[in-house]
């Protein structure tokens, strides 16, 4: 009956709309007398025993014991029959009480008021009446056990147990359901938090489980991959010593053939090969051909792997430097990680500010939230299902709280990875239906997104229309600013801010690069830094130098203090495969140091250059398929790299 309170105050709510004032009198008049005491046990016994009794108000005691009697169903044989005897045990008490207090004149007027009442009764009461002029009433043998102590706490107990009996088993009404009820749903919703609770462990536990099962298929795959090669090399040793054995036997000018020159400049650059390439080679030699190193093709129909090793890495190429992937040494790893959570291949990777969280998109519209490191906890694990294509991701950069996700609907998502649920969705105009980018700055609370329209009848990735560069707050979730880029200006496909916030940087698919001044939502200066489109933009290390990779491969370091001044430059062309070109942007990553530039690939490995260095570059571990999307750690030598065959890698160097 605890709720008697919370209905008693819904029905004073009531009469006052209803405007029922001298019912809400009456009511309260009531309930200033109410003798039931809300149904509540203890103020029912404390009533009974230490108030009615105690003050000797024996008319009340009659008149609260009758109002019982009532409440009782005439049905419940069994609770009226027990309520009867309780009623009679409690009069006798309250005539031993008195006697006990020396009040015997209040025994005979409790008999000469209701004495005519307890005769009818026939429950014995003759030799009470002669009990007041007793002398020692405690020694008589008929009534000396209604003044033991073990009698009053039994008597006290089974009028507990009573009450409470029938008041839990009373039929509630309507009224008092709504509070019952209430608290039914309160208790439900906290049974649910705490199964959610533990479900989220049993998730964590569960990808625990699926990263240790991943690290063993791992670690089967190195050690079949590395048996591959320790075989295939053990092939190619052989090969050459036959080949070279070969080469003794003939004639001197065909010996000669390991030194060649290439016009005046001598190369003094060694090669080996097997099998066909090596024959080709001699024959074009043996017929004064004129060979260029760009020309030179070495296959191996055997093995299937292309061998070309020159001392210094670097030959030229149309006047610029340039390096094969077969000149690249494999990168040394202290640690590979492969994450297998994705069931189509990977669109983007973007490590979290801090390193400890990865996010990953695939082409089916699916997120992935996940760490490599076992010791991480596993509680931010999530996977979110879009529904459409994802174009971007970016963490906030703060904090590891808020990840954004860009889709192909003009969809912007705001992922809250403690709460594990969108805690806003923004869309872009119906014009600008593509979200290619999107960058928070790095000390206000505010993200730009770069969205673009799509032409129709192309299905080149690069082929979008008109762009549109916004502002958005992500307090309000509002959008603040539109950056001005002139009448009807080619897509955004790359945004990038400064280490302050200050000044963003964003590259276009006509070639241009564009700085704005955040501070005054202006654009400050730009230029054409391409001939064909720009896929990816990055500040370096010490911001004075910006860099842009071009669809057609190009990899341009301009100087920010000489405008339109190229620093440094690679062609990474032959990784630009043109038609894994037409279904994802190529996109590349600076380390922490800004000495090492990681490309995207149309091979199954991805290159790693020195940026203004004279070391050869590095290759990575291979991919089952073209790799799609990198991403460096903030602050480890670490990268990750996304592919088409539905697989993310992170690689610790060594």
């Amino acid at each position: 009956m605890e709720n008697m309170q919370y209905a008693e105050e819904l029905v004073r709510e009531f009469l006052v709309f209803r405007g029922f004032t001298n019912t809400l009198q009456a009511f309260e008049k009531e309930l200033s007398t109410d003798i039931g005491k809300g149904f509540q046990v203890d103020k029912i016994l404390n009533l009974i025993f230490s108030v009615y009794i105690t003050n000797f108000q024996a008319e009340k005691l009659v008149g609260l014991l009758s109002f019982f009697k009532q409440c009782v169903s005439s049905s419940e044989t069994v609770l009226t029959a027990t309520l009867a005897k309780l009623e009679i045990s409690i009069l006798r008490y309250y005539i031993v009480h008195a006697l006990q207090s020396g009040r015997k004149d209040k025994v005979v007027e409790f008999f000469g008021t209701n004495g005519n009442d307890l005769l009818l009764r026939g429950q014995d009461w003759t030799s009470w009446f002669a009990i007041p002029y007793l002398k020692n009433p405690s020694l008589d043998p008929q009534f000396r056990i209604y003044f033991t102590k073990e009698w009053y706490e039994a008597l006290r107990l089974s009028v507990r147990n009573f009450f409470s009996e029938i008041f839990n088993g009373t039929r509630l009404p309507a009224l008092l359901k709504i509070s019952s009820e209430k608290n039914t749903v309160k208790h439900l919703k906290k049974d649910i938090k705490q199964l959610n609770v533990k479900l989220s462990q049993l998730q964590a536990l569960l990808e625990e489980k699926e990263a240790q099962l991943n690290r063993l298929k791992n670690n089967s795959e190195t050690i079949k991959y590395a048996n591959i090669r320790r075989t295939k090399n053990s092939t190619l040793a052989s090969g050459v010593n036959e080949e070279s054995l070969l080469l003794s036997t003939n004639s001197s000018g065909a010996c000669a053939t390991t030194a060649w020159h290439m016009g005046s400049t001598e190369m003094g650059q060694t090669w080996a090969s097997s099998g066909p390439a090596l024959s080709r080679f001699a024959t074009n030699m043996s017929g004064n051909d004129s060979i260029s190193p760009s020309k030179l093709e070495f296959e191996d129909a055997g093995a299937g792997d292309i061998i070309q090793t020159f001392n210094d890495g670097l030959y030229t190429e149309n006047g610029r430097d340039a390096q094969g992937e077969e000149d690249f040494p494999e990168v040394k790893v202290d640690f590979l990680e492969t994450f297998l959570g994705h069931t189509s291949p990977i669109s983007c990777c973007r490590f979290s500010s801090s390193g400890n969280n990865i996010a990953s998109a695939s082409v089916d519209g699916t997120v992935r939230i996940w760490t490599y490191d076992s010791s991480t906890p596993a509680s931010r694990n999530a996977t979110i299902y879009c529904g459409t294509e994802i174009m971007s991701l970016e963490w906030e950069c703060k904090s590891d709280r808020l990840l954004l996700i860009g889709t192909a609907d003009g969809g912007i998502k705001a992922w809250n990875v403690d709460a594990k649920r969108v805690v806003c969705d923004l869309n872009t105009t119906d014009a600008f239906p593509s979200v290619l980018d999107l960058k928070c700055s790095p000390v206000e609370p505010i993200f730009v997104s770069a969205a673009a329209s799509r032409r129709y009848g192309s299905s080149n990735i690069y082929s979008w229309g008109f762009a549109s560069l916004t502002v958005w707050n992500m307090k309000t979730w509002k959008a603040m600013t539109v950056l001005p880029l002139g009448e009807d200006p080619p897509a955004i496909t790359s945004l990038c801010f400064n280490h302050n916030g200050k000044i963003l940087a964003a590259s276009a698919v006509d070639g241009m690069i564009h700085m704005f001044d955040m501070s005054a939502g202006l654009q400050i200066t730009g230029w054409p830094a391409h001939d064909s489109a720009i896929s990816s933009i990055l500040f370096g290390p010490d911001e004075t130098s910006i860099f842009s990779l071009g669809s057609d491969g190009k990899i341009i370091e301009w100087s920010l203090q000489n405008q339109g001044q190229v620093l440094w430059t690679r062609n990474c062309s032959r990784f630009c495969d043109p038609e894994s070109s037409k279904s994802c942007r190529h996109e590349m990553a600076l380390d922490v140091n800004g000495r090492r530039l990681l490309v995207t690939s149309g091979s199954v490995r991805a290159p790693i250059y020195q940026v203004r260095g004279h070391a050869s570059g590095m290759r990575t571990l291979p991919h089952g398929a073209a790799i799609t999307t990198v991403d460096w750690h903030p602050t480890l030598p670490m990268f990750l790299t996304g592919s088409a065959d539905h697989s993310v890698q992170v690689m610790s160097l060594s």
